[in-house]
């Protein structure tokens, strides 16, 4: 099949086109650097033409609320009617666990937009809610530091390695489209605190980890399990003692 893979350079895109051209798929990655921009809608169309399945996994430049709200409703809108004129068969969004769980958060309202514009296109679709990459500690530790330490809330999350994502978008690219969204996540439940403190420990970084309860995450409180995949998800096999033991 041929499969456009937006946001096809990045963390997860790239993995995704080259688990789909092992398999014998025509994988096009697009991203502004290739000419295609989702934004202005430059190269679009050009690039979905013959396309059996587009794949959105790409991410806002900024996460400034109004900044990730416009960069996913324009995309979104951008993507279904190009994808519509084409006659795209199957639509892959990647999308995040607990998005319509937590309306304070400007990019997880932003993704419940996400959702919405794909749900509603008349496409035939499949969305894939992950939860935290694993990839992410460094950068979730960097943001919450305070006066030298890492001030994190204690609410429930279930990371999953960036390669499993990967695995399963492109999986669920080359099957039959689910029409609905599916939830996958890593094969164990931490604490956010307790994850980001496993790692930095394990990297034998210095800095404290508070467990918080005023401290924010994405711009909203996380007190339970919001960001903790339901019951049903497909969890994925990698752990972090694995993922870190491969030298991550």
């Amino acid at each position: 099949m041929r499969i456009v893979v937006i946001g096809g350079t990045g963390l997860i895109g790239s993995q995704v086109v080259k688990r789909l051209g092992e398999h014998g798929h025509d994988a096009v990655p697009a991203s502004p650097n290739s000419g295609v921009n989702t934004l202005t809608g430059e190269g679009v169309e050009e690039v979905l033409q013959g396309a059996d399945v587009l794949i959105d996994v790409s991410n806002s430049p900024s996460f400034a609320d109004d900044d990730v709200m416009n960069f996913f409703t324009t995309a979104t809108t951008n993507l279904t009617k190009a994808a519509a004129d084409a006659g795209v068969g199957h639509y892959v969004a990647l999308s995040i666990v607990g998005t319509d769980e937590l309306p304070e958060s400007g990019y997880l309202r932003a993704k419940v937009a996400q959702e919405k514009l794909i749900t509603e296109s008349g496409l035939t679709y499949s969305i894939i809610r992950a939860t935290q990459f694993f990839e992410f500690a460094g950068a979730i530790a960097n943001s919450a530091e305070q006066g030298g330490a890492v001030h994190l809330p204690h609410g429930g999350v279930q990371p999953i390695a960036a390669s499993d994502v990967a695995a399963v978008v492109a999986r669920t690219a080359a099957t039959e489209p689910v029409n609905g969204v599916l939830e996958i996540g890593g094969p164990e439940e931490f604490t956010m605190d307790g994850w980001i403190r496993t790692v930095l420990t394990w990297r034998k970084d210095e800095r404290e980890v508070v467990s918080d309860p005023q401290a924010k995450y994405f711009g909203t409180f996380l007190t339970g399990k919001q960001l903790v995949p339901n019951a049903g998800a497909q969890l994925q096999p990698t752990s972090l003692r694995q993922w870190l033991d491969a030298g991550n």
